[in-house]
């Protein structure tokens, strides 16, 4: 579990593609000190340590064949930059909101303006009659791993506002129109839909 508040961003210094159709993803260097089988977002995603030599050296994850479908994993190249926070300990201050690092789908960022010293983001979720129901104006969601607050939502697309601290301290001072983001919807709005079915 996570807040969606990026603790560092770091780069990525190997991709390997693996046969089963999963993805394995070298991330350097590690600002913490972690053992392997720890949990990390790496732009969202709840990812397992599975090596690691310390404080100061790369962080090795694998990613299976789902995670890459349901993510934007499967597109990062050597050099990318990422969102990194480390897992939510019982004592820490919920300074976002509750994030479980199940990224639910990919987004589009159709554009990106500037409104006083803030970035207004307009985003469109992939199969956008599937996910625009979990959105609320004044709701929180989880982009790149960033708990961020709705500002407008429509029929096919929401916005957010993106401060200068918020913009400088993660991936998204690189991200241009057309980028694609990952998406976590609030997890209260998804239990809300299911117990509505009933």
């Amino acid at each position: 579990m996570f807040t969606g508040i990026i603790k560092a961003k770091s780069s990525v210094k190997k991709i390997q593609p693996q046969n089963d159709g999963g993805l394995s993803v070298l991330i350097s260097p590690s600002p913490w000190s972690v053992k392997a089988g720890a949990s990390i977002s790496i732009n969202g995603v709840c990812s397992t340590v599975k090596k690691t030599a310390g404080k100061g050296s790369p962080l090795s994850f694998e990613y299976m064949p789902e995670t890459l479908q349901k993510s934007n994993l499967g597109n990062l190249a050597a050099g990318d930059e990422v969102n990194l926070e480390q897992s939510l300990r019982a004592s820490d201050r919920l300074d976002g909101h509750i994030v479980v690092g199940h990224v639910d789908t990919t987004a589009a960022l159709l554009s990106i303006e500037e409104e006083g010293n803030a970035k207004v983001l307009k985003i469109s979720p992939k199969h956008p009659k599937e996910f625009m129901k979990f959105l609320a104006p004044k709701g929180s969601v989880a982009v790149e791993g960033i708990s961020l607050t709705v500002v407008e939502v429509g029929k096919d697309f929401f916005t957010v506002k993106v401060l200068p601290y918020t913009t400088e301290e993660t991936n998204l001072n690189g991200k241009k129109k057309g980028a694609i983001l990952n998406i976590e919807f609030d997890l209260l709005a998804k239990y809300l839909e299911r117990l509505t079915k009933f």
